[in-house]
């Protein structure tokens, strides 16, 4: 609507030009040549939408041959690699008028290509099909391309000197990269659900753009359309749901202890400063600490708090945008410490639990905390999925937790799935500081006993129980043993 407003210094192109539009996110696929073929369709459709120039005469029979070959799936590597010039030309022989290329999420084969082990074969077809379309092409009007990173230097674009980037960075269009505050409160009042406004600043706002700040709009739509239905809606983290997050992935992966106490830092709520390099690519991910730190940066996963310029360059101090990136973060280190502790054998926690070992039960502990990336701000669900996680490796023992129990919730069950074996009840504290480790781990120890988190054991049929306290701060840990009054094991 605004650009109708704007009347005639842009309403005098519209629908002047033919265009080509292309997105390149199917191309998300396990081996080269699948992810080939997804990007081949993408053009074969493009060409099938233009199949009009066929009908006129202005075409030779040999470029006519060529484009039904093309929309036919027919043509070799090379006729498709140099599609985008050949469709300009038709277009321009038939049309008189230059093609406007629209290209979106451009860099979305090389990320799962990089992931996947076939870079160097996708960057070879996306520069070929690039640099024939946008460099030497007598035909084009003008070309936009999107996508996460920045172009400029990227190994795809070595030959295009031509053109005008538009980053984060820039205060240029800034403001439209997603909603701005008014935008959004205007939204929520039309939808009358303002009242939940301070929900969807906390999860969704917080992304700066040149001076900026922005919400991101495909989440704001996805909870508006939501609390369109129930005002009381919960919300969610719909931008996992478009993104592969392999580059968070792949952080923590490799992640060395520097690194994870970076990424603890930030899932505190703090900042951490990096250089600024604008034309990092996905092979220059792992070659710097900062170009890691920059990568996150411009895929959305980090945003900048502030920034500064020392000794000719550029720093930013970059924080995580807000709760819905967080979460992120915190599904994929909970998944990927799963997948860790599975390779692990905990077979000497468990020897220790069923001998009253505390002592011991605290020091495994405790090393595997060390091990870890921890985030203190939801506390109590780390430790609780900490601790699950790893007592749920047995083959001997069945774990239940914030299970209903006495006149209360204990946090954890364990037992044998014989009436006959062992069972165990876990109570979880928080400590606030190092030195009430110890009183907080025997405060949930008493907790077990005065709210009779047993009894439920009791009714089954189990007579073997016995009780833990376990208190944690941060990396530190403390572990309490005792039984129930009645036990008669």
């Amino acid at each position: 609507m605004k650009i109708m407003d704007a009347k005639d210094g842009y309403v005098q192109h519209m629908g002047m030009y033919p265009v080509i539009n292309l997105t390149l996110k199917s191309a998300k696929q396990p081996v080269f040549e699948s992810a080939y073929y997804k990007l081949k369709r993408e053009i074969v459709e493009e060409f099938k939408r233009h199949r009009y120039v066929l009908q006129s005469d202005k075409m030779d029979t040999d470029d006519k041959n060529l484009f039904q070959k093309i929309a036919g799936e027919n043509a070799d590597y090379n006729g498709y690699s140099g599609s985008l010039k050949f469709l300009c030309k038709c277009l321009y022989q038939v049309t008189g008028k230059k093609t406007v290329i629209l290209i979106d999420e451009y860099d979305v084969p090389l990320e799962n290509a990089y992931f996947r082990g076939f870079y160097d074969e996708m960057v070879d077809f996306i520069r070929s099909l690039f640099e024939s379309g946008l460099k030497t092409n007598n035909y084009l009007q003008i070309a936009v391309i999107s996508g996460c990173l920045r172009v400029a230097k990227e190994s795809i674009f070595t030959g295009l000197n031509h053109l005008n980037i538009i980053s984060v960075l820039d205060r240029k269009y800034s403001e439209h990269f997603g909603f701005t505050e008014p935008e959004v409160l205007q939204m929520m009042k039309y939808y009358e659900v303002e009242s939940r406004f301070s929900t969807m600043k906390e999860w969704y706002d917080g992304y700066m753009f040149g001076e900026t700040e922005v919400y991101n709009p495909w989440s704001v739509i996805k909870f508006l359309y939501d609390l369109y239905s129930d005002v009381n809606a919960f919300p969610r983290s719909y931008w996992i749901n478009t993104s592969s997050n392999d580059t968070i992935k792949d952080l923590i992966i490799r992640a060395d202890r520097e690194t994870k106490g970076q990424i603890e830092t930030l899932l505190d709520g703090k900042t951490l400063d990096i250089q600024v390099h604008e034309e990092v690519t996905y092979e220059d991910m792992h070659g710097s600490g900062e170009n890691l730190w920059n990568f996150l940066y411009f895929t959305g996963y980090l945003t900048k708090g502030s920034e500064y310029f020392d000794e000719s360059s550029i720093f930013l101090r970059v924080r995580i945008p807000n709760a819905e990136v967080k979460t992120i973060y915190r599904s994929t280190l909970l998944n990927w410490f799963r997948d860790v502790i599975k390779k692990e054998d905990f077979r000497d926690l468990y020897c220790a639990m069923e001998n009253g070992d505390a002592e011991r039960m605290t020091e495994i502990l405790s090393g595997q905390l060390f091990h870890t990336i921890s985030f203190y701000d939801s506390a109590e669900n780390f430790y609780h999925g900490f601790l699950a996680g790893i007592l749920s490796q047995s083959e001997n023992y069945l774990v239940k937790s914030n299970r209903e129990a006495g006149n209360g919730r204990s946090d954890i069950m364990v037992k044998s799935p014989s009436l006959r074996g062992r069972s165990f009840v876990l109570e979880l504290k928080i400590s606030d500081t190092i030195d009430d480790l110890e009183m907080d781990a025997e405060k949930a120890l008493q907790q077990i006993h005065d709210k009779k988190y047993m009894e439920e054991l009791w009714a089954e049929g189990y007579r073997k129980i016995d009780c833990y306290g376990v208190s944690f701060y941060r990396k530190d840990c403390e572990v309490r043993f005792g039984k129930p009054e009645n036990d008669i094991s």
